[in-house]
């Protein structure tokens, strides 16, 4: 079960590659930017913002994530 992280942290993280806004989809955290397209985990409640610990979706996916959450 994912756990939500708080609003006003997610106000303040983002993404360490390109510094774009993060949304979270279950236990990820995806990076708004289209050019990295990076996902980064969140484990026990912790995101983990590394970028060796991160993932590149494909495209298909980051369009799937962006278009259908909401960026507040």
């Amino acid at each position: 079960m994912s756990q939500s992280i708080d609003p006003d942290l997610m106000e303040i993280l983002v993404c360490p590659e390109s510094h774009a806004r993060l949304i979270q989809v279950g236990d990820w955290l995806y990076s708004t930017d289209p050019a990295t397209r990076r996902r980064y985990p969140i484990r026990d409640g912790i995101p983990i913002m590394l970028i060796d610990e991160s993932e590149v979706v494909d495209e298909a996916e980051f369009q799937r994530v962006v278009q259908n959450k909401p960026q507040a």
